[in-house]
């Protein structure tokens, strides 16, 4: 088992040095284009698919990873980047990791490599769990999935909202009630699978930030999908349902449900991206601090300036190893006993809104201009404080977790 370390291995540092030259090179100098575009850069997407960094293989080898830090390390510097672009390369993940947490090998082996595409047929993925009623408050979802024995069939219904890549991916990840009665512990994952009849595309929001990332609502209006699409399969379902059904009864323990593995999951992953889009806000700050002259001499020797940047370095690498404390607890197989990973989401997120903001504060007039990436940065930065549960929800995880009482 991975001893925890702080310093990158030399392959660890090669792949890093890999991905930050990707993202200097390819990302970030079609950045400001497709944040006005607000399309899906599907030619940038196609050019990290053609160097290795869109792909299962990439994807798994970092996941595997046995320190933990190979995605963390990832999501870092190609966030680094530009947070709109690398949410268009990376969220896919999203999909797989759902598939990764709850289906069987023959699932993992079967649609995950689909999800991805090929480097001549790029595609893309969609994990669809918020609902116009039920964002934070998964038990009030309503999309519906009945089992239809005759057929071995599923027939889903519903609406998701707040998907990326909903509508437009080829693979979509759906969470379901299977059974009502049991709140959010009755609710299932299931694939549909691409050009299922009955699936489509919602509104297309535009969004305040990251409006390179392609994010709708999915449609769902008596979507039929073969029982072999249910992730784990009918057999596990049942036999979980049984047990929630039976420590219901007792008034037991709480059994997790299908979306909350997943992002129970993913959630260091963000921190990780809130961290590169923090460092990349610092570092331009850092500069203009170092090379702007007022009253005669450069602005970073003054206090005032000196030590906002002070400040910022500071709590960026404190987000940062939070972060990969709990990769690495993730990967070897260590419990969050105090929410660590929650801790991690939290905080980065966070750091990054303030950070941004500060950056945009040292750059003055110029910062609140698109001229400059930080006014576009701090856009970015507002979404980490929101999706995949929000810093308020992060809050009372750690509380719950910590205290062992119900809190509300």
């Amino acid at each position: 088992m991975a001893e925890f370390t702080m310093e990158l291995n030399d392959e660890q540092k090669e792949v890093r040095d890999w991905l930050h030259g990707f993202a200097a090179d390819v990302i970030r100098p079609a950045a400001a284009e497709w944040d006005e575009r607000e399309e899906t850069p599907w030619p940038v997407i196609q050019e990290a698919a053609k160097v290795g960094i869109y792909s299962l293989d990439f994807y798994a080898q970092q996941y595997f990873d046995p320190t933990g830090l190979g995605i963390p390390m990832a999501m870092e510097e190609l966030f680094w980047g530009d947070a709109g672009i690398a949410l268009s390369i990376v969220g896919t993940g999203l999909a797989a990791v759902g598939v990764l947490a709850n289906g069987t090998e023959e699932q993992i082996g079967t649609w995950i490599p689909q999800m991805y595409g090929d480097v001549n047929d790029v595609k893309v993925a969609a994990f669809c769990s918020s609902e116009p009623d039920a964002g934070s408050d998964v038990a009030s979802m309503r999309t519906r999935a009945v089992y239809d024995e005759a057929k071995d069939e599923w027939v889903l219904n519903g609406t998701k909202t707040w998907a990326t890549n909903g509508g437009i991916a080829g693979v979509h990840v759906v969470v379901a009630v299977v059974d009502p009665g049991l709140g959010s512990k009755g609710h299932a994952s299931f694939i549909v699978p691409p050009g299922t009849p009955g699936l489509s595309q919602g509104q297309k929001f535009k969004k305040h930030g990251i409006r390179a990332s392609h994010t709708a609502e999915v449609v769902l209006e008596d979507v039929r999908v073969p029982g072999s699409c249910l992730l784990g399969g009918k057999e596990k379902l049942d036999e979980r349902l049984a047990r929630a059904r039976e420590r219901a009864a007792k008034g037991g323990e709480r059994v997790k449900n299908a979306a909350m593995a997943t992002f129970e999951a993913s959630r260091p992953a963000v921190g990780a991206m809130a961290v590169g889009t923090a460092r990349a806000a610092y570092e331009e700050a850092l500069e203009y601090a170092r090379t702007r002259e007022q009253f005669g001499r450069p602005i970073i020797d003054n206090q005032g300036v000196a030590f906002q940047l002070a400040d910022m370095r500071t709590q960026i690498d404190a987000a940062r190893l939070l972060v990969w404390r709990a990769s690495w607890m993730a990967v070897t197989g260590r419990k969050f006993e105090n929410a660590e990973g929650s801790m991690s989401k939290l905080f980065a997120s966070e750091t990054a809104k303030k950070v941004t903001a500060q950056a945009i504060q040292i750059l003055g007039g110029n910062g609140y201009t698109r001229e400059y990436p930080v006014e576009r940065m701090h856009r970015d930065a507002a979404i980490y404080t929101i999706f995949e549960g929000t810093s308020e929800i992060q809050r009372l995880v750690i509380a719950r977790t910590l205290s062992g009482l119900p809190i509300r």
